[in-house]
Formats: structure tokens, sequence, C-alpha cells
């Protein structure tokens, strides 16, 4: 990422292709980048690329929360790559732990009345309570009140910053950027640590956003806000898209509203939303059961995968995401758990079968 003209869709088209390191990157490139990568190669002590890239090694080494993820790291989410431009590679600060539990990203304005920031709250608490991650930007408003909700509610959150994982942006969020790392929660970046804030970035990070994401909800947005935009990358990933419907007098209803006739899912509460992901929901209700069961419960609970599954055929890929497991070693464990009687293969997915089956 640091060569010259090399962004996020042409390395992904390159990767795709799997070349040999470092010929057959080289003869890849184009030639600027070609360039710069043998001069690199041949003399790095004369390369301008050389400053950057030990300044990048030099602060993942600096800490154990600060990481580098890219397609075949145990922690990328799998979601990732369902969508037509992913990031090539994401920094990420905190805890990694946060990838694991199913994700929603919650949206909004900026300036959202006082009746938008309690119903981010409140979805953020809510979904924090059923073991949901709440993914979204740190921005002002909406964002950020249903992040510091699911914080506060013992949850976990994501966010996706456009400028590096240590620039805090915007500022007068410095407070909840701290509690992000100081409760489970995870920054991510497809800039290296350093880049400053700059609007281009930013419609760039909503993909990533909703990329990550099973769906997004917009909770309040004005009909040219940039939530809207969020909502059409995440049709254009097939997530699913909710609104929360709110006075026809309300100018930052009107976003939502307009949403809602095109088609997106009317909110009222969080089992609106679990009802449309209902392999989600499902996982979710599995989840809690073995907190309420006794020790044949807790002891089930311990294996990463067998927590997840239920009687509602979970996907693969989805599996992948929740649990964190590689695909060969997912493949390897839903073999074993069907040996043991414990899941089975149904049309849709694997289920989870009854302990006395």
């Amino acid at each position: 990422m640091r060569l010259p003209g090399m962004g996020a869709a042409r390395l992904a088209e390159i990767q795709a292709a799997a070349p040999d390191w470092p010929g057959g990157w080289l003869a890849r490139l184009p030639p600027p980048a070609a360039s710069a990568l043998r001069l690199w190669l041949d003399h790095p002590a004369r390369s301008p690329l050389t400053q950057g890239i030990e300044a990048d090694l030099a602060w993942l080494a600096a800490a154990p929360d600060r990481h580098l993820l890219y397609p075949g790291h145990p922690a990328w989410p799998a979601l990732l790559e369902q969508i037509g431009d992913p990031p090539p590679v994401l920094w990420a600060l905190g805890d990694l732990a946060a990838l694991q539990p199913p994700r929603l990203a919650i949206v909004g304005s900026r300036r959202p009345t006082r009746e938008g920031l309690a119903n981010a709250a409140a979805f953020g608490r809510e979904l924090a309570s059923r073991d949901w991650c709440v993914v979204s930007g740190l921005a002002l408003g909406v964002d950020g009140a249903a992040q510091q909700a699911a914080l506060e509610a013992g949850g976990r959150s994501v966010a996706v910053l456009g400028c590096g994982v240590d620039v805090i942006y915007p500022p007068r969020h410095g407070r909840l950027y701290q509690q992000l790392l100081d409760h489970g929660g995870l920054i991510l970046s497809e800039h290296p640590p350093g880049t400053p804030a700059r609007p281009a970035f930013f419609p760039r990070r909503n993909r990533i956003v909703t990329g990550l994401s099973l769906g997004v909800l917009v909770v309040e947005a004005a009909e040219k806000s940039g939530s809207l935009v969020s909502a059409r990358l995440a049709i254009e990933q097939n997530r699913e898209v909710f609104a929360l419907p709110g006075s026809i007098h309300n100018p930052q209803a009107r976003g939502c509203l307009r949403l809602i006739r095109q088609g997106a899912v009317l909110v009222r509460h969080v089992e609106d939303i679990l009802a449309e992901l209902t392999q989600w929901a499902a996982s979710s209700l599995a989840l809690a059961r073995p907190r309420e069961a006794g020790a044949q419960g807790a002891a089930s609970s311990g294996d990463p995968l067998l927590r997840w599954l239920s009687d509602a055929p979970s996907p693969l890929d989805a599996l992948v995401s929740l649990t964190g497991l590689s695909v060969p070693d997912c493949q390897r464990r839903l073999l074993e758990l069907e040996l043991e009687g414990r899941a089975a293969q149904a049309p849709g997915g694997w289920v989870r079968l009854p302990e006395n089956a």
C-alpha cells in the first residue's frame, strides 16, 4: 500500500492472481509501482519507501494490541470477502475478539434530535445485551451514541476510521476513543498509522462499516445525509437495511422515511431486526442459553463453534465470521461435531442437535 499509484481495487486484483513474490508482483505492478518496489528490494537505504515501512513495523511492534489484518489472517473478517472492493489490509488497535460476535452497523445524523440520540443509545444497549457487536464510524451524533451505549452495557463495539487508528477523529470523541480501547472494543482503518483525516476517506470508510456487518440500522437521516450513502452501499453488498420511522414534520427523519418507501425494513425495536436476520437471532439465543443452564450447558458453551449453532441452519461463511476460525478449521470442527452426534448439516447450513439425540 506504500507503493505509488496503488489503490485498494488494483491491489485486490493483483492479490486475486496470487503472484509469486517478488517476481510475479513486479510483472503485474504498473511501472511507477514496480520501479519503486525494485529499488526498495535492491537498495532499501536509497528507497523513499523505507522510512514509511519502518515506521509501520515499529508501530506494530510497540504494543500487543496493535495488529495488521489481511486476507488469510486468522482474525480477518470473512464478511469482507463478500464485498466488491474490500480493503487490502486493515490496521487494528484494540481487542480482536470484538470481531467474533455477529455485527450490526448503526449510522445516522451527526446532528440528531434528542429522540434520535435516545434511540441510538437504546438500540446500541439492547444489541449489546444480546451479544451483538455495534459497528460504526465514531462520528458525532448517532454513531457515537450507539457505540458508547453498547460499551457501557458491557458489549463490544468496532469503530472504522477515515484516518489512522492512532488519530482521534473527531477530537471531541477522545473519551469514547479511550473507552473503546479500555472496554474490549476495536478500532480499524485501511490507512496506516499517522494518516490524518481527509474528506475523501470517509465515503470509502463507510463501505467497510457496512461490509463488516450483517445489516445496517439507520436511526435518523436527512434527505441528503451521508447515512443514505451507507444504506446504498449496504444494498450493493447484499446486506439488510433497517430504518427507524419518524415524524413527517422532522427533517432528520425524511431520509429514513425515504428508505422505508424504497424497501428498507421498518424497525420499532431490536426484535424487528432479529426477526429479519432469523438465523442470527437463533444463534444469539443459543449463546445465551448456556449462561442460564447448569454444568452441562456451561461445558458446551466452551466450544467456540457449538455455542453458535442452534436449530436454525447457519451457513459455513457465517460460522467462520462468528467464531473467528479459519475455513479449514471450521470445516474440520463441524465434521468432528457431526461424528459426535452434536451437529448435522441441513438445507441452508449447519444445525445443533439436541444433547439427548
